[in-house]
This record gives structure tokens, C-alpha cells and sequence, in this order.
């Protein structure tokens, strides 16, 4: 296969709401472009872009998935990407190498959560935007409906280039380019037809708006515009890619993915009008700042995903950034420092490679078994400079791990870092105090499609738990009080006695002082006492550690010949339950702060769902970087967040976020503490 010039090079991320026809989008592309011999379909299990075994089990997409194709002379590069939100890190992958968006929108559902929120996405990404409205072909599709809510959405840019006249199969395709019709047989093929007066009046008000936004990009347009002057199909072309570009137009294009129907009209758009990987000029660097792009220049890779493969081994999937990738280069990672050589690099279609010796600057291909790359690394030939990471979003959903049986326990650490490797919206820890391994994800979809990838993947069964809550315990009085040891079984005995202040304190642990006179207690059992409080604060009156005490040793006796460290850390251990039995101990439960950024209408709902959570608002402010949004600041305690991504998703339809730090320690209350020391109780019977 030979090399692809820069220039004809087009990288497609197909955005959307789940169910809005994305795959099938890239499967009718790859289909009609010669890249398929048989159109897949998701019903089916047999797409190209969803070949992963849980993918098809499930019937939607779970990952991006890159599919390379010809069209003309050009190479395109279609991302599929997952429409749930759960697997918004994969978009986020997509959006960091594609050089511009489709959004698909549902011909009959229109504009959706899913469709801002792709929006959203490829705006802050600065990417330039189409739309496809999809499903064309069913009676209940009413493609002006969708058209209107997109411009009154999402302004005037929005401007029609292909659109359908008629309902459901019987519909008609016209090209406002060249203002023909088209009608499709039941393979998608289509055929010319002559445009009758009702297709020419409604096609003509549609040209209008293209016109319009056409000749905005350009003065000489303009004039002609107004003159009256007919705009060429080659003026259009031109003047559709700068404005596509440029952001001022917003190409909306329509048809049938299932049916093949507008899909030529898609592919000439890309090959005709979206821009490639030098269009933007500049890339960023990893600390902001700006990196030209120069196709004959060094070259540089960035690694946007990782596959775990248990055949294959590790898959990286990469851009070429800046000049072209040759087999057998060694390259240089900027993040490990190691040199990693390029035996074999590919092409991906799906689940399939194929091996090529080059591949030009913008190209995205994959190379197998870099043993010391992860997502996000530049890979350099010069000096070069690393490229901005993928920023992806916090996990917050929250699960303990329990391995099925000892033989999956001993397997389950090694194939959670793969898996991390391959998604980088898992976090996974062991957590010390609750003895929990804890597995965060971004809901409880990611969760339990991670559990099914590490049985078929790697052989390993886990189970899934309610994670516990790291509680503490502090006293909150002041009390005196003293413990002895005393045990004589015969020959040499045990003797310790001390006498001790406790009190509250700030500080984390144990704030241990001595201020005995005389020689009471000697110095060499001060050690001892104070081991002896600290190990015993392991468990408090509940069950909990107990933190921030703070202990006077001022007093006690000892035996000359009976007295020895064991005696004395007992002594200080009796002192210790006294404590405890007499200094009103509290349960602590880890808190912290709360920001959550919702649209200003649904402000009351978070926070009237906030004080059912013992929340308190501490205060909001107007979103910076997203107009009609309100960020709510609040403090919270993590108990009652367990299922908050759940929560506010269903609560925002999707449109709310929110970040979660535990910040400290606050009092539970009593009516809540009893029900926790009665099931730690019944836990530990």
C-alpha cells in the first residue's frame, strides 16, 4: 500500500448520543468506500468498529475503535466513539487526534443530551463540526423539526447542505450543492431524478440559508450574494472548507446509515471540504505552549490509546504529529526516556491491521509490544517536545473488589494494572485501613463491563461489594485516669502502673507527653507506655482507630524486680479502655468538599438532593467556562455519595458534574452512629 500524502489525509471523530447511529454511520462509510464486503450491522454482532465480545454482547459501543478507508484519493480515518457516559474518556481519546467531528443526530429524537454534550466536547477541543441526522428512512423522522432545534440550539452557523424531501422510505435526497435530487434502492444505490416543482420550492428555501452562510465567509461571495449573482459549485466547495475551518458554518448533511442513503454525499464532503491535520497549524505542547506542525520536519508520535491484548500484547495507537513514520525507526519516549523501536507499524480497521512501511505526518496508525509506552507519551526521532495529554475525567464510582476464589485473588493485581493501562478512568488502590481493594470507575456500567473484560480477557472472576468507610473515633472530654498491671504466678511477676491525663487534640495521632517527678515511673518505660496507647488506639469504643489524643503520662509505680516494658504497655492499654470508657468517644466519618456544575434551572433539585445527604452549601458561583451553568460549592460527608455519579447523572440527564476531595473528619451523628456500631457489630460477631 503506498504512502498517503499529508494532504489527503481527513481524521473523523463520529460523535453522538448513545443509539443516534454512530457505528452504523461508520459501517455504512466503510461499506460503500470499498472497505467492507458486506454491510455489519449492530443487531447483528458483525460491525467493524464494535468487535469487542462484550461490545456485541451488548449491542452498543463500549470503546473508540479506529477504521481506515479510501475514498478518491483520499485516506480517512473514522474514530467510532461510545455515545454513554460512562466511557467518556474514550471520546476524549478521540477528540485529541481527530481533526474534525461528525455529530450523528436521531432523525426522529432529535436533538438529545448526548448531542450537546458531543457538541461541548468538540467545541472545547476546537475542532470543526458537521452534523448527520440519521434515520431518515422511518415515517416518524421529521428532518425541519431536527434542523430547527439544532440552529435554535446551537446557532446560526448551523447550515443545510443535503436534506430530504418527504417522509420515510419514500423520502428524496437533494444535494443543495448542485441542487439535485436523488432516490435510493433498497442497497443504498442511487439514482438521479428529475426535480419537480414541490422538491424545487422547498429545496430553494434551503439554499437560501446555504447561500447565506456560504457567502458570509468570503467578501467577493458577498457581493455576489447580493447581486443576485449565482455562486458556483467550486466557489461553494471553497467556501464550505474555510467555513468549516474557520467555525463559521456548521455543515448539516442527512440520510440513512442502515439504508446507505446520503453516504456518498458524506464521504464527497470529507474528501471535498473537512480539513486535515495542517489546517490548524499548530499543536500544543505539553506545558501550553505552541508546537508548528512541519510534515517534512522530526518526527513525532503521540500514543492516544492503549489496548491490553491478550495474544498481541500491548497495542499502542498513534498520530503521526510531525514529519512521517518510517519501519524500523527508533524513537525516543519523552515521558520514560527509553528508545523503542518501530519493528511494525499498521493500519487498523476495526479488529484488523494491515502492515505498511510508512505512514505520512497526521496518519493514525498502531504499533504492537512497547514495552516501556502508555497513553498520553510522545515518541520523538530529535529532540522534540511532548505533546498536551488527554484530559480525562475523574472516577468517582466507587466499588470494592472481591476476587471469586484464591485462584483468581492471586491474578487479579496483575491484569487491574493492564487494564489501567488500557483506560485510564479506572483507579484502583488497597486500601489499608478498611482492607478493601477498591476499583473507581466512572459509573456502575464501567464497573461491571470492566468485571466481564478481566474474565474473558485474562481468566478472572471478581465480585463486587458496597466499599466501607474508612470511620474514626476521638473522645471529646478530658479525663484522668490510671491503669495497672499486676500478675504473679510464681518466681519474677508483672508490674506496671501509670496514671494518665487524656484530652482531645487537633493532631492526626497520638500527642504523647510526660511530666512525671520523682521517678515514679522511669524514663526507660516511657517508650513502652506510649507503644502500649498506640497500638491500642487501632480500635476505639465502636471499633474504629481512635485519633487525636493526646496522653500525660504524670504518674505511677513501679516493682524493682517485676516491672518491665510488657507490664507497662499493658498498664497504659487498661488506662487506654478507662479512656475510653469515661471520655465520651464520638465516630468520625471522612468528609469533604463538593463542587458540582449543573444548568441554573436544575440548581434547586442538587441542592434539596444535597440535604437528604447531610450536605451543607457553603455557596455558588456562575460557571466560567459554560454559559447557563452554576457551580454549587458544598461540604459533604463520603458516606452518602456512594451512588452520587448514579445520582446526578439521572438528576441532570446527564448535564451535571461534579469533583469530590475529603478534605478532613467530622462528627457523625449519634442517630446514624448507633446504626453503624450496630453493623460493624453484626459484622465482626
Amino acid at each position: 500500500m503506498g504512502v498517503v500524502d499529508t494532504k489527503q489525509i481527513r481524521n473523523i471523530a463520529l460523535l453522538g448520543h448513545g443509539g443516534s447511529g454512530k457505528t452504523s454511520l461508520a459501517e455504512a462509510l466503510i461499506y460503500i468506500s470499498g472497505g467492507s464486503d458486506r454491510l455489519g450491522k449492530v443487531a447483528d454482532g458483525n460491525t467493524v468498529c464494535d468487535y469487542d465480545a462484550e461490545e456485541i454482547k451488548r449491542g452498543f459501543s463500549l470503546s473508540s475503535s479506529v477504521a481506515s478507508i479510501m475514498w478518491k484519493d483520499c485516506r480517512v480515518n473514522i474514530i467510532d466513539t461510545p455515545g454513554y457516559l460512562d466511557f467518556s474518556g474514550e471520546v476524549n481519546q478521540a477528540l485529541r487526534v481527530a481533526d474534525s467531528a461528525i455529530i450523528c443526530v436521531d432523525g426522529k429524537a432529535g436533538v438529545e443530551v448526548g448531542t450537546e454534550l458531543a457538541w461541548e466536547s468538540a467545541t472545547a477541543a476546537g475542532l470543526p463540526k458537521a452534523i448527520f441526522i440519521n434515520k431518515c428512512d422511518e415515517q416518524e423522522a421529521q428532518f425541519g423539526r431536527v434542523f430547527n432545534e439544532l440552529h435554535e440550539k446551537f446557532g446560526k452557523n448551523i447550515c443545510p447542505v443535503f436534506v430530504p424531501i418527504g417522509q420515510g422510505k419514500e423520502a428524496t435526497m437533494i444535494d443543495l450543492l448542485e441542487m439535485k435530487a436523488y432516490k435510493y434502492d433498497g442497497k443504498g444505490k442511487r439514482s438521479e431524478i428529475t426535480m419537480n416543482v414541490d422538491f424545487g420550492n422547498i429545496a430553494v428555501q434551503y439554499k437560501e440559508a446555504l447561500n447565506e452562510a456560504i457567502a458570509e465567509t468570503n467578501e467577493d461571495l458577498l457581493n455576489k450574494y447580493f447581486e443576485g449573482e449565482e455562486i458556483t459549485r467550486a466557489e461553494a466547495i471553497e467556501a464550505l472548507h474555510n467555513g468549516i475551518i474557520e467555525g463559521s458554518i456548521v455543515p448539516v448533511y442527512c440520510g440513512s446509515a442502515s439504508y446507505m442513503w446520503g453516504v456518498i454525499a458524506m464521504l464527497d464532503a470529507i474528501h471535498e471540504s473537512f480539513p486535515r491535520h495542517t489546517a490548524k497549524k499548530l499543536e500544543k505542547s505539553a506545558d501550553g505552549k505552541d508546537v508548528a506542525i512541519e510534515p517534512a520536519g522530526e518526527t513525532s508520535l503521540f500514543v492516544f490509546k492503549t489496548v491490553a491484548d491478550p495474544f498481541v500484547g500491548k497495542m499502542s495507537y498513534f498520530k503521526v504529529m510531525n514529519g512521517s513514520l518510517k519501519k524500523d525507526m527508533t524513537l525516543k519516549n519523552l515521558a520514560s526516556g527509553a528508545s523503542e523501536k518501530m519493528a511494525h507499524i499498521y493500519l487498523i480497521k476495526g479488529k484488523n491491521q494491515v502492515e505498511v512501511d510508512e505512514l505520512a505526518c497526521g496518519d493514525i496508525g498502531m504499533t504492537a509490544k512497547l514495552s516501556a509506552t502508555n497513553t498520553n507519551d510522545t515518541l520523538v526521532a530529535g529532540s522534540g517536545v511532548a505533546y498536551s495529554p488527554i484530559v480525562y475525567p475523574a472516577p468517582y464510582m466507587c466499588q470494592a473488589m472481591i476476587p471469586a476464589s484464591e485462584k483468581d485473588e492471586g491474578k487479579i493485581s496483575q491484569s487491574i494494572v493492564k487494564m489501567i493501562e488500557e483506560d485510564l478512568t479506572l483507579k484502583y488502590e488497597n486500601d489499608a485501613e478498611t482492607k478493601q481493594m477498591l476499583i473507581y470507575g466512572l459509573g456502575d456500567m464501567h464497573l461491571a463491563v470492566l468485571a466481564a473484560k478481566l474474565k474473558n480477557r485474562f481468566g478472572v472472576n471478581v465480585n463486587y461489594d458496597k466499599p466501607k468507610i474508612a470511620y474514626r473515633e476521638k473522645i471529646t472530654k478530658f479525663v484522668d485516669v490510671e491503669g495497672k498491671h499486676k500478675k504473679q504466678n510464681g518466681g519474677s511477676g508483672q508490674y506496671g502502673h501509670v496514671k494518665i491525663r487524656f484530652a482531645p487534640t487537633d493532631e492526626e495521632g497520638l500527642t504523647f507527653t510526660v511530666s512525671v517527678v520523682g521517678g515514679t515511673v522511669p524514663k526507660n518505660f516511657y517508650p513502652a507506655v506510649e507503644k502500649g496507647l498506640q497500638d491500642a488506639m487501632a480500635k476505639g469504643a465502636a471499633g474504629f482507630p481512635l485519633v487525636g489524643l493526646a496522653a500525660d503520662l504524670y504518674d505511677g509505680s513501679y516493682h524493682d524486680v517485676d516491672s518491665d516494658e510488657i507490664s507497662f504497655k499493658t498498664a497504659a492499654s487498661i488506662a487506654y479502655k478507662k479512656c475510653l470508657e469515661y471520655g465520651s468517644p464520638v465516630i468520625l466519618e471522612p468528609i469533604g468538599d463538593l463542587d458540582i456544575t449543573v444548568p441554573d434551572y436544575q440548581v434547586g433539585d442538587v441542592m434539596g438532593d444535597l440535604n437528604k445527604r447531610r450536605g451543607a452549601v457553603m455557596g455558588m458561583d456562575p460557571c466560567e467556562n459554560k454559559r447557563g451553568y452554576t457551580t454549587v460549592h458544598a461540604v459533604a460527608p463520603k458516606s452518602e455519595l456512594g451512588d452520587y455519579p448514579i445520582a446526578l447523572r439521572a438528576m441532570t440527564q446527564g448535564r451535571g458534574k461534579f469533583d469530590f476531595a475529603v478534605t478532613g473528619y467530622d462528627t457523625v451523628p449519634s442517630n446514624i452512629a448507633a446504626k453503624i456500631i450496630e453493623n460493624y457489630k453484626k459484622a465482626n460477631a
